[in-house]
């Protein structure tokens, strides 16, 4: 399919581009064409912004302690309440992993194991905020 034209609809001016030319096309602001290329764009715009945002909050929901076996919610709060953070409890030893409430010996083992094996990429630039697969 090589006979597709690409065109371009500049914002501010609704001024319409076509590859090649230097200079665009101005279409009249009460035109039927101009009217549909710009809902063409809106509605681009409108479907790219809702599944970028929805990747996004997936990214942000999904904590690093999901999918450890016997790591209930309850535990992962008391785990973060005593460590602050998830790079602090990446950084516990198993000792210090047993002395939160309501996790033994054979669970810290599990959370150690299960930290140290998996390194993952983070879900979401943190500095930039884009969402990296």
């Amino acid at each position: 399919m090589t006979d597709v034209t690409v065109v371009g609809l500049a914002k501010r001016l609704e001024e319409v581009w076509v590859p090649g030319s230097d200079f665009p096309v101005i279409l009249p602001r009460s035109s039927e064409s101009l009217y549909l290329l710009q809902r063409v764009r809106d509605e681009a715009h409108r479907f790219a912004n809702t599944f970028h945002r929805q990747r996004r909050s997936k990214s942000m929901t999904v904590s690093q302690l999901d999918g450890i076996p016997g790591l209930g919610p309850g535990r992962q709060q008391k785990l973060l309440a005593k460590f602050g953070s998830y790079k602090a409890v990446k950084a516990a030893s198993l000792d210090d992993l047993c002395e939160v409430s309501g996790i033994g010996p054979s669970l810290a083992q599990t959370i150690f194991d299960h930290i140290h094996a998996t390194q993952t990429a983070p879900a979401v630039n943190l500095s930039t905020g884009e969402v990296l697969e």
